[in-house]
């Protein structure tokens, strides 16, 4: 019973690390400008690459296992959202602008010099 239990579990987050990894996809081929591609790929990819780690250490069966998949996972909350802060930072800086369809930017401008 307990290992139906698992294969469910398991099963789910799969299936749900799979889906946010296609919505990130997606949102990097649709989305308009780099900030927001960048923020389809930092939310929903940290997400879905969390969810199938989880998956990963869940299946396993081993503590070790999943102690060390749970590590990875929150090493993926805590760095993607300083990397995509630093990236679209470098980004303003080197002139990128945002698409049309953006309401606002509460990012200062940046001079090049």
């Amino acid at each position: 019973m307990m290992e139906l239990v698992v294969a469910l579990l398991t099963s789910a987050l799969v299936l749900s690390g799979a889906a946010f990894a296609l919505v990130a996809a997606i949102g990097l081929n649709r989305l308009p400008d780099i900030y927001s591609r960048m923020h389809a790929a930092s939310k929903a990819g940290t997400v879905g690459s969390g969810l199938l780690l989880l998956a990963v250490g869940l299946q396993s069966g081993e503590i070790a296992v999943l102690a060390r998949a749970l590590a990875g996972f929150f090493f993926f909350v805590l760095t993607a959202p300083v990397s995509a802060h630093l990236l679209a930072m470098a980004s303003l800086k080197a002139g990128y602008s945002m698409a049309n369809q953006s309401v606002c930017s509460e990012m200062p401008v940046v001079n090049n010099e």
